[in-house]
């Protein structure tokens, strides 16, 4: 050992050592005081992991052969691995490093890949991903995944905590054209440049596409076979250093994975069968220290038991930012083209929820770049911008045959092209059709010569936009651009050859049954993709049935098909497709393909009418099978269900049986007033319960449930992760309902909000719902009005306050809560401030319960809704409400509407606004305030200059109260509301408020309805609405304005360009003159709606 060690080994000493083993090294090196705290600080402080370990590095040579003698000491007695890996592999680890980043460097950007970085943590596949097709997985969850957390992918193959391990077996998923080869792509490249996974020292990338030429392997013929420069496997397959083996593509391999029947083989170096090499891999039996990840489609990942599964992540698709930025990566030199695409892409739902797939969203944004560049040029063959998945793909190919011989006169073109596309086409199709028969994907110069294709004829900028060609130094590989490409060539093939065929196109072999007519094959191929277990046909019939469109025939007449030829077919294609629909209310995916494809044929009358009812919300009694799969193809695709799927008053037992997986993916669900009893709850319940679940809003307000349904409910909240608002409310779960929803509340740490308003819950069921409080760290909103809790139920409510910190609103109106419960709850708002609003509405509160709830907010700090309407608060009331508003600092809305302040209360509280400044709205409809305590408030309102709405209705404040409040409008600027309906408002008090608005900046809404201005009331209000630019609603509804004063209201409009809402009505003008003055507002304010 001597110093010639440190500098011998200094890169890869640099490149080698992990951010922990430099601490442990540090920590050594302080203690043997071979380095001072000043040195280890700066070491520290240098600005990337390699410059800290050259610090180090660099600071131990120059002090001689002990130091660098106890670092190769230190490190060959704490980590064995890394010292061989250092001084015995690092020359066969450097040519690897070299090989991988000139590989996989290669026209690798970084901008379009963030999304890539980020991936989301699963847990196993869902039914929809194990059973259907990719395209069909992505529209039934609308693009969006479940609630789920990330990782980076610097720690995908880290343990996610101090006490856990790292993840042997980890499996990446993603549908077709998501990206995770480029995934895999950037992963080993970002390694090989040594900035992620510094303790991984091989990193072994194989795709299963380069497996598919291997009959036989040993472990160690793999890596020696793929990795040339690997010359001693032992040390990977003896576990002497940490291994990543990558197997890309699990979808591509030809032969699917058999785990119950391996042959277990634990030598390293004996051949076997491929399949069963890497089924003992991912066992363990060869290769046990290797960390292996496997990349796949989520059907065929589904190969893999998920036993043997440690993490399992999934590729999330390009959100709305990412969408609009790939477009404009394609559409450099042309951002107005981007723009324009991506609108057309917003406008269509179903292309936009594609869209969020890379490989689609370049299908899509060229298809439509390519319609809208030539739609001006050519307007005579115009078809309108492309809508279906059929027009895409024809405006695709189009393109591609468009530019297949660019340098070429026109004429020549067209000849060329219709002897060559269509071979081209036609041998790639039948390639296409048969691949997909048989699930295969990738093709091998063997494949495309047992189909005639001419390799040559490859080489054509068709092929390449179609094609993807991969060459390794053993073989050369092709797979479509996109699965949805080798779909659309199948179906092309599929359709021309079934007009001559006279055997069943499904047996290869032509040994079959004789099959005569193109329908007849056309139904053989519908009813082929119906029973399907896989739903791998289904994209290939939707395409089929495209093909019998005007519109596409239109555009590939001349090229791939033949002009008008649809018309022979197209009637009886759809009348099949419908009665596939007319079996029974069993609606599956199947039917909602059906739909799809009565899309893609352009028949969608029944789509229509379905829709057209949902928009109306008269759907009751018309849900037939047909229009249930109508519907169950709506809440897919239309955009009456994007933010909200309202199906109330409509749905019986056997529809929303039928329609359970559909609804799994509606995000707001409102399933109110359907007389549903408890077995739908059972149904409900299940739905909720599985994986698949997307549901985060659910309404299922007045129906039938009882304790039982709410028990079902309640089974299903222990285990599902979406659901974050229930509605029950108006139903009878009663106390035992309550205590299974509690119970649930105790596990489930997603639910926020909780409705159980009138469900008869009692004091018992409040009791509950306190001790689940207690628990529970994620329910913000509980609403539980009129359910007779009583005192009680409110004091175990209150005392649940004092401890729970997540609650932000409580709704306990109409509760019969009185003083007893109003001072306990007081009490919980002394210690608790986290609680937002409460409401305690129609509880018969008096003097003590407002007394002790006033005292609470002096102290409190985080209630900003206090709602006491409808409560005996008396007189009495008034200066205990008015010195809580001189001393609290965070109420902003108080309601005390309806209870019993009279002038004197209503003069209290209007002396503590005067210093209030943080009140925002004041509530004291009906109260019994008269002239001077509104005349106190408008004093107030001079000063003060925070409350933006005030509401006196009902309260004879009178002509003299109304003119002292315009008094104070002329110099206030913050109100914005002021509510003034059945005020007892004649002339004079119009007059007055109308020499406010003449002034006034800051008023928006004002509501006069119920009083008696008059003619001369409405003359002066029209002549301040003529200069007021700040009004946008005005009620003077019930005003005795006649037909004179109503069309000086009208006349006034068309001076005024602020008012967007009036209502006239009331006014004893008739409906003649009620058309006249609607007419004339009308036409001198158009933007003003009027209700006359």
């Amino acid at each position: 050992m001597d110093e010639a060690w440190i500098n011998r080994y200094r890169k890869q000493l640099v490149r080698s050592i992990s951010p922990q083993f430099l601490e442990e090294i540090i920590c050594y090196l302080r203690r043997l005081d071979l380095l001072t705290a000043e040195e280890a600080e700066q070491a520290q402080e240098a600005s990337s992991l390699p410059e800290q370990v050259r610090t180090v590095v660099d600071l131990l040579a120059g002090k001689g052969s002990y130091a660098s003698q106890s670092l190769q000491t230190f490190i060959e007695t704490t980590n064995s691995q890394l010292y061989l890996h250092i001084t015995v592999y690092e020359p066969m680890v450097q040519k690897h490093l070299e090989s991988l980043q000139s590989y996989y460097g290669n026209g690798l950007e970084t901008g379009p890949l963030q999304r890539l970085t980020n991936l989301l943590l699963v847990e196993g596949l869902t039914d929809v991903q194990q059973k259907e097709h990719d395209i069909l997985q992505i529209e039934a969850t609308k693009g969006l995944q479940n609630v789920s957390k990330s990782i980076p992918l610097e720690k995908l193959f880290l343990p996610l905590s101090k006490v856990s391990i790292p993840p042997r077996i980890s499996v990446t998923i993603g549908v077709a054209g998501i990206g995770k080869s480029t995934l895999v792509k950037l992963f080993v490249y970002t390694w090989a440049k040594g900035e992620i996974n510094r303790d991984i020292i091989f990193v072994l990338p194989l795709t299963f596409r380069e497996l598919n030429t291997y009959e036989k392997l040993s472990a160690e013929k793999l890596i020696c076979s793929a990795f040339p420069h690997i010359t001693e496997p032992n040390c990977i397959s003896a576990g002497a250093a940490r291994t990543l083996l990558i197997l890309d593509g699990l979808d591509e391999f030809k032969t699917p994975l058999d785990f119950s029947n391996t042959v277990v083989c634990t030598d390293p170096k004996k051949e076997i069968q491929v399949d069963n090499l890497i089924t003992n891999i991912i066992r363990g039996n060869l290769l046990q220290e290797a960390s292996v990840w496997v990349t796949s489609r989520p059907a065929a990942a589904s190969q893999i038991p998920g036993g043997l599964v440690d993490r399992m992540t999934e590729i999330r698709g390009f959100g709305a930012a990412e969408m609009k930025d790939f477009l404009d990566q394609m559409f450099l030199d042309n951002k107005d083209l981007s723009g324009q695409v991506l609108h057309h892409i917003r406008a269509n739902r179903s292309l936009h929820v594609l869209c969020t797939i890379p490989g689609f969203c370049w299908i899509c944004g060229s298809s439509i770049g390519y319609y809208l560049k030539h739609s001006t040029d050519q307007p005579q063959e115009t078809t309108g911008v492309p809508k279906t998945l059929s027009e895409i793909y024809s405006y695709y190919f189009k393109m591609a045959l468009s530019s297949d011989w660019p340098e070429k006169p026109r004429e020549t073109l067209r000849i060329e092209q219709a002897v060559n596309s269509k071979k081209i086409v036609g041998s790639l199709g039948r390639l296409a059709f048969y691949g997909l028969l048989k699930k295969r994907y990738v093709f091998y110069e063997h494949d495309m010569k047992a189909y005639g294709i001419d390799l040559s004829l490859l080489q054509s900028s068709l092929c390449s936009q179609l094609l993807l060609k991969e060459e390794m130094q053993s073989f050369t590989a092709y797979c479509f651009s996109h699965l949805t490409l080798q779909e659309f060539l199948a179906a092309i093939y599929y359709y021309t050859a079934a007009k001559r065929a006279i055997f069943d196109l499904f047996t290869e072999s032509g040994m079959s049954w004789p099959k005569l007519g193109f329908l007849n094959h056309f139904k053989n191929a519908v009813q082929r993709s119906l029973q399907a277990e896989d739903r791998q046909l289904d994209i290939f019939v939707r395409f089929l049935s495209g093909l019998l469109s005007p519109q596409v025939n239109k555009l590939l007449s001349g090229w791939l098909l033949v002009k008008d030829e649809y018309n022979s077919f197209r009637s009886q294609a759809i009348g099949f497709l419908q009665g596939c629909l007319n079996t029974d209310y069993a609606i599956s995916s199947r039917a909602v393909n059906t739909m799809h494809c009565l899309h893609e044929i352009q028949h969608t009358e029944v789509a229509k009418v379905v829709e057209e009812a949902m928009k109306n919300e008269s759907l009751a009694g018309m849900l037939t099978p047909v229009n249930c799969s109508a519907l169950a193809y709506l809440l897919q695709v239309s955009d009456v269900c994007m933010e909200e799927t309202n199906l109330s008053n409509c749905l019986t037992y056997n529809v929303c049986k039928s329609l359970l997986s559909q609804l799994l993916f509606c995000h707001n669900l409102r399933l109110d007033n359907n007389q549903f009893k408890d077995n739908v709850m059972e149904l409900l319940g299940s739905m909720l319960s599985v994986k698949d679940c997307h549901i985060q809003r659910l309404s299922l307000a007045e129906n039938q449930i009882s304790n039982k349904g709410a028990k079902a409910l309640a089974r299903s909240l222990l285990v599902n992760r979406s659901l974050t608002a229930l509605d029950l409310r108006n139903n009878s779960i009663g106390p035992a309902g309550a205590k299974a929803l509690a119970d649930a509340l105790k596990q489930n740490q997603v639910l926020l909000s909780l409705n159980l308003q009138h469900n008869a819950i009692k004091e018992e069921g409040a009791t509950f719902l306190a001790e689940a409080l207690l628990t529970n760290h994620s329910l913000t909103t509980l609403h539980l009005q009129k359910n007779a809790i009583g005192a009680h139920g409110a004091r175990r409510i209150a005392e649940a306050l004092k401890q729970n910190c997540s609650l932000k609103e409580l709704i306990l109106s109409s509760n019969s809560v009185g003083d007893n419960g109003s001072v306990a709850l007081a009490e919980a708002l002394k210690v608790n401030h986290s609680l937002q609003s409460l409401d305690l509405q129609s509880n018969s509160i008096s003097s003590a319960g407002v007394t002790a709830l006033t005292e609470a907010l002096c102290s409190n700090k985080g209630l900003i809704n206090l709602n006491l309407r409808e409560n005996s608060i008396s007189k009495e009331g008034g200066p205990a409400i008015a010195h809580a508003l001189r001393t609290n600092s965070t109420l902003r809305k108080l309601d005390l509407a309806a209870n019993l302040l009279y002038d004197e209360g209503g003069k209290a509280i209007a002396l503590a606004m005067k210093e209030n400044r943080v009140l925002k709205s004041l509530h004291l409809q009906w109260n019994f305030i008269q002239a001077n305590a509104a005349a106190a408030l408008a004093q107030a309102l001079q000063s003060n200059s925070s409350l933006a709405s005030l509401d006196l209705q009902e309260n004879a404040i009178g002509d003299k109260g109304m003119a002292a409040l315009s008094t104070a409008l002329k110099f206030n600027t913050t109100l914005a509301h002021l509510h003034l309906q059945v005020a007892s408002i004649g002339m004079a008090g119009a007059q007055a408020l109308a020499e406010a608005l003449m002034v006034n900046n800051s008023l928006q809404i004002l509501d006069l309805r119920g009083n008696s201005i008059g003619v001369a009331g409405a003359k002066a209000m029209a002549n301040a609405l003529k200069v007021n630019r700040s009004l946008r609603w005005l009620n003077l509804q019930e005003n005795s304005l006649g037909m004179d004063g109503a069309i000086c209201i009208a006349t006034a409009l068309k001076g005024n360009h602020g008012l967007t809402y009036i209502n006239l009505q009331g006014n004893r003008i008739g409906q003649s003159g009620a058309k006249m003055i609607s007419d004339a507002i009308r036409t001198n304010s158009p933007s003003c709606v009027v209700d006359v």
